[in-house]
């Protein structure tokens, strides 16, 4: 494990949006969606080989650090709500431009490619901000911050680890990309040319918020001490993503399964057969689907917030007239994501309804009958696209989440691989 003096942190502040959030949009409702949304922080961590030497210099990097933090306030004024804080009872942010946590941090005799070459979870954990939840950290006066980000400078070879946390209740994956791609524009000088103004309002106005307080469901349903289980990065290159769509199609009746449905039913059986319990109840999947795309009218990828649901499938299930097996485990993945549809989108419109059919599935997991194994693919996400104005990153992760059998698919720099970030628990062998 990185020694704790490894990583020094050099300074830490908040940073204030540029402008002041006008009156009439001091008050952003949360939609259902970001209401159910885990109480979770979404990491990302940015690697940069420092090839120029930018950073090593110091009055270099004190202009890094500057560069940073203005082109952070300036992105803060366009995407105002992350500026803000939860309301008291969760239902709304106060746009309040109390700000965000930016902090700059000194790595000490350890080089960015010895991170990059063998990835420690403990370790990754360092590169992100405090609020992610560092478990010896006992300051919780900035907890209710919704983003935060930490620069952090290598010693060794001159490279930069940029992390960022950002609330899940503000928004999704999709989200959190749409702003650090922004943020980066603004610091290499391109804002006013490539952003579009994100629309905040949508959402709530899409899927209203719902009192939510004699709910059954609670946001943070499934989650674990992150003691009782591991994450694990395996990854798959192209050979073997063909390998495993080639399989999966085989016997089965989807004929031309895409890398993620290949991957995600692979991993899927490989849990299944993996768990303590397989015999005894249910091992669904649960798979996190975009509804950008799947609303009617669409919706472009910068529409901010929570913008997404869960498609379910069981091992087993009657689908018309087709009874699937345990062994078509991709097609029952399919069937399930494609039926979140426009159709389905109206359900999740009349919030009461939605409601009751999420309380049947929290019978179903507190009763112990079914055990979740939870999929979610960043693929199609430009996170290597992400420029602060010393070129692209050399590679992008994410890390540990707090929840048992949960999978993270996060495309490899070349486009063609899939890394999976896999949560398990610490006596499972799946591969």
């Amino acid at each position: 494990m990185m020694e704790a003096n490894k990583v020094e942190i050099i300074s830490k502040e908040m940073i204030k949006p540029s402008s002041p959030t006008p009156p009439p949009l001091r008050i952003h409702k949360l939609s259902l969606l970001d209401q159910i949304s885990p109480p979770v922080f979404i990491p990302l961590i940015f690697f940069y080989q420092d090839d120029d030497q930018l950073f090593h210099n110091i009055n270099r990097a004190t202009k890094l650090e500057y560069c940073l933090k203005q082109s952070l306030s300036e992105a803060l004024t366009r995407f105002y709500p992350l500026a803000g804080r939860l309301g008291d009872n969760k239902s709304f942010i106060d746009c309040n431009d109390a700000g965000a946590e930016f902090i700059v941090a000194q790595v000490h005799g350890y080089s960015l490619s010895q991170v990059i070459e063998t990835p420690k979870m403990e370790e990754l954990r360092e590169f992100l901000p405090r609020v992610y939840g560092n478990d010896d950290d006992d300051d919780d006066d900035d907890d209710d911050v919704l983003l935060a980000v930490q620069v952090n400078l290598f010693d060794c070879d001159e490279g930069i680890a940029i992390g960022v946390c950002m609330s899940h209740k503000v928004g999704d994956g999709s989200s959190i990309v749409t702003f650090i791609n922004a943020y980066a524009a603004i610091a290499r000088g391109q804002g006013n040319a490539q952003i579009v103004q994100p629309n905040f309002n949508l959402a709530a106005t899409l899927f209203p918020p719902i009192d939510l307080s004699n709910s059954s469901f609670k946001p943070s349903i499934g989650m674990k001490k992150e003691k009782l289980f591991m994450t694990k990065r395996f990854v798959f290159d192209k050979e073997k993503l063909d390998a495993l769509k080639k399989s999966a199609s085989s016997g089965s009746q989807v004929n031309d399964p895409t890398r993620v449905e290949a991957l995600s039913a692979f991993l899927w059986k490989r849990l299944m057969k993996a768990s303590r319990d397989s015999n005894k109840k249910m091992f669904a999947a649960v798979h996190a689907v975009n509804i950008r795309s799947r609303v009617n009218p669409t919706l472009p990828d910068y529409f901010f917030g929570n913008l997404w649901t869960a498609a379910l499938a069981f091992p087993e299930m009657v689908i018309g007239s087709v009874n699937t097996t345990n062994d078509d485990l991709v097609y029952q993945l399919r069937s399930a994501i494609r039926k979140i549809n426009s159709d389905y989108t109206k359900i999740l419109e009349n919030g009461q309804e939605f409601m009751k059919h999420m309380g049947k599935l929290v019978e179903l997991f507190s009763k112990g009958e079914v055990e979740f194994c939870n999929f979610t693919s960043w693929c199609r996400f430009p996170m290597y696209e992400v420029d602060f104005g010393w070129g692209k990153p050399v590679w992008v992760c994410t890390t540990t989440f707090p929840y048992e059998n949960m999978i993270i698919f996060v495309s490899t720099k070349c486009g063609e691989g899939i890394e999976a970030w896999v949560n398990m628990h610490v006596d499972d062998n799946i591969i």
